[in-house]
């Protein structure tokens, strides 16, 4: 006997992300699908796990948070945004970015909300309002640079929206907000009591001289919002799961509530490690942008001489690329022809979309040693 449950997700399927690596597993493709590096920590930051794991440090941790790490993520906002949070009270450290976005929507958002996305939307964020009973108002972002349409955000604004989700640097587009755009915002929030969840986990990934402005550099908007970040996307350490929230203490209470339920605590070695590289090594966040940018073009460069066409990113570490001029096929098959066939896997775009457009558009990430990217890019400029 089969016992049913009522599925509260019942559009649901595996995701994207997981779909595409398994076909790569299981055809040797080169993964330039999921946003991960196939290049190590760093050595350092490996040997303060160690050397914290061996003293002992194996235990609980505070819910939210060892108290040095929390310093040094302060200290950083401090430095990079000019602006002074209590890391007592406003800086969360979670089981990754996901379960702090997971946690943020938890806390906002009632039965009958309106949350604002933009499309093409992280995958993550639709399901989480879904499951807590809202409903999700999609605004496509703007070609051909992927800006945000304020007027359609104007426009649909209503007495029920409760959460406006910002993504920048933006994936999978990699499209930045500029200043104006952030005041802009604050003009259409302000006399509201929408709120805002700003996913920055790209926020060291930003190329071209360019600058991420983040919700913490806006006063009116800081007081509104719950940031998010990433140690993993920061330090290559995407399978050690540790993100964090920053929130002022008001609204940092709430979502510690249900964080406590969520991730009673995250691993105690691993937190020590961070904070200790954070403190000692920020260099390393410092020069993530140069990093990264050196990758991108590296990969732009090995494709001029493809039949993929394409504008090189602003931030995050993927790139978009249009297969117009090679194949009539919608994405989702593309994606699958060149994972399956060609042994390049990549993630279709019009997986993030509400409506999905008539795309002939896919990510690659770059995030990947340059030898990787060679191999790649040779397969793909045969096609």
């Amino acid at each position: 006997m089969n016992v049913q449950i009522t599925s509260k997700l019942p559009h649901v399927g595996t995701s994207i992300f997981s779909v595409m690596s398994r076909l790569a597993v299981e055809h040797k493709a080169i993964n330039l699908s999921q946003g991960f590096p196939d290049f190590d920590v760093p050595q350092t930051l490996r040997e303060r796990v160690s050397h914290y794991m061996n003293e002992g440090f194996n235990q609980y941790a505070p819910t939210v948070g060892i108290p040095y790490l929390r310093e040094q993520v302060a200290l950083k906002i401090a430095k990079l945004y000019n602006r002074n949070v209590s890391s007592e009270h406003e800086v969360t450290i979670t089981c990754g970015a996901t379960a702090a976005l997971y946690t943020t929507i938890n806390t906002v958002v009632n039965p009958g909300d309106e949350v604002i996305l933009f499309d093409p939307a992280y995958d993550s964020y639709r399901p989480v309002v879904e499951v807590n009973g809202g409903k999700t108002v999609h605004i496509p972002m703007l070609p051909p640079d992927n800006a945000t349409d304020w007027d359609k955000v104007r426009d649909n604004i209503s007495d029920k929206t409760r959460l406006i989700i910002i993504n920048t640097p933006h994936n999978p587009t990699g499209s930045l907000l500029s200043k104006g755009d952030v005041d802009t915002l604050a003009e259409i929030v302000r006399d509201t009591n929408i709120l805002l969840l700003s996913d920055e986990v790209y926020e060291h990934v930003v190329f071209d001289g360019l600058s991420h402005h983040s919700m913490l550099c806006h006063d009116e908007l800081a007081e509104r919002s719950f940031v998010v970040s990433s140690f993993g996307k920061t330090y290559h350490a995407t399978g050690w799961k540790l993100g964090y929230c920053v929130a002022p203490k008001h609204l940092s209470q709430e979502f510690r509530k249900i964080h406590q339920f969520v991730t009673f605590s995250v691993v105690t070695p691993i937190q020590y490690a961070y904070a200790d590289y954070m403190e000692n090594h920020p260099e390393h966040y410092l020069n993530l942008p140069q990093f990264y940018q050196h990758k991108r073009d590296h990969f732009c460069n090995l494709l001029k001489d493809s039949r993929f066409s394409l504008t090189p990113a602003k931030g995050t570490f993927f790139q978009l690329v249009d297969y117009s001029h090679i194949s009539g096929k919608n994405d989702e098959d593309f994606a699958r022809y060149l994972t399956c066939e060609v042994g390049v896997a990549c993630i279709p775009v019009s997986v993030f979309y509400d409506e999905k457009p008539d795309s002939h558009i896919i990510r690659f990430c770059f995030a990947k040693d340059n030898s990787t990217l060679q191999k790649a890019a040779e397969i793909l400029c045969k096609i």
